[in-house]
């Protein structure tokens, strides 16, 4: 009987703050350079959801990695795009600017491209329909994932697959988070990244993606098989990849591996992993997502300043005391 080959998942601590080091090492264990033709032109897409700056460290992709994965790029292409999309409370120029990409940029004479200013295309994007993606995206010779490890209340884990929701330019794209599982396996199909590397450098446990607590696990993350990648990255924090809904209905799709007998890992897995405290889907946040299928509701309460935060203050007194805890 012909076995089938296992997907690759590579793991490397970062020794003395040498994140270029762990950044090659897992690259070239992939194998980059097969992926990467000379000249080509590449798309990053890093993890850049907020621009508040004391949020950045474990929210968004370190400048130290995406610049690590640049520097190593640029032995072979100058043609490097780094794009973000705008959210509803920041714009991705604003998250460029907090997380340091501006300076990269400028350091290594990349492109960083507002994903929602660029040009955009339609294509069919099953369950929601036709939806407008960034033509530089569809056009690249290479697309690269760049995602942080975290937890996440709706998809209970964010990584690789979930990194490409930001790759939806719209800033309201919140209004199509009633299709999220189903449409980020029709997302990775469409972009379907060549390499992801994960940053687990400052990772996130509890609330996440962006209002959880930081961990400090020092690792650099990456595999050509995002499937792959992401039940790995679960099972080192001591989560449940079968509990992440996005990553069974990708794995389903066979757009990857994701069972542990498919995977082989490559690094010093007893050294570095641990065990996460998974993130909560209370009331308050089940409702809200609920509520964002209502467009009349992200106009007027998400997107209003004025309504939006005294609202969040009010919930995270009534989690204080115990309230909207539970589903």
């Amino acid at each position: 009987m012909t076995q089938i080959p296992r997907s690759k998942v590579v793991l490397r601590g970062v020794v003395a703050n040498r994140v270029r080091n762990a950044v090659e090492q897992c690259m070239e264990a992939c194998e980059w350079e097969q992926l990467v033709p000379q000249g080509a032109t590449v798309v990053l897409k890093p993890n850049l959801c907020t621009a508040v700056a004391e949020k950045v460290a474990a929210s968004n992709t370190a400048y130290e990695v995406t610049a690590a994965v640049c520097e190593i790029l640029l032995t072979r292409t100058r043609r490097i795009i780094i794009g973000e999309s705008d959210g509803l409370r920041q714009t991705a120029d604003e998250a460029f600017a907090a997380s340091g990409y501006v300076e990269l940029a400028r350091r290594f004479d990349v492109t960083l491209m507002n994903f929602s200013k660029s040009p955009w295309t339609a294509v069919s994007c099953e369950p929601a329909g036709t939806l407008e993606l960034p033509c530089a995206l569809l056009e690249a010779d290479v697309f690269m994932t760049l995602p942080v490890l975290k937890t996440h209340a709706l998809t209970y884990f964010t990584g690789a697959l979930k990194n490409q929701w930001g790759c939806l330019p719209q800033y309201d794209r919140i209004l199509v988070h009633k299709y999220l599982d189903p449409l980020l396996v029709t997302l990775h199909r469409v972009f379907h990244p060549a390499l992801v590397v994960m940053d687990g450098i400052i990772a996130m446990e509890g609330r996440g993606p962006a209002n959880g607590k930081p961990r400090r696990l020092d690792v650099i993350l990456a595999s050509r098989d995002a499937v792959a990648l992401d039940a790995t990255a679960m099972r080192f924090v001591g989560l449940e990849p079968d509990r992440a809904r996005h990553v069974v209905l990708t794995a389903a799709a066979g757009l990857g591996r994701m069972q542990p007998n498919q995977i082989e890992v490559d690094g010093d897995w007893p050294r570095h992993a641990t065990r996460f405290e998974p993130a909560i889907l209370d009331k308050a946040i089940a409702a809200m997502d609920y509520m964002t299928r209502y467009r009349w509701f992200v106009k007027y309460a998400l997107e209003k300043d004025y309504i939006f935060y005294p609202v969040r203050a009010l919930v995270q007194l009534l989690r204080r005391v115990g309230v909207v805890e539970g589903g």
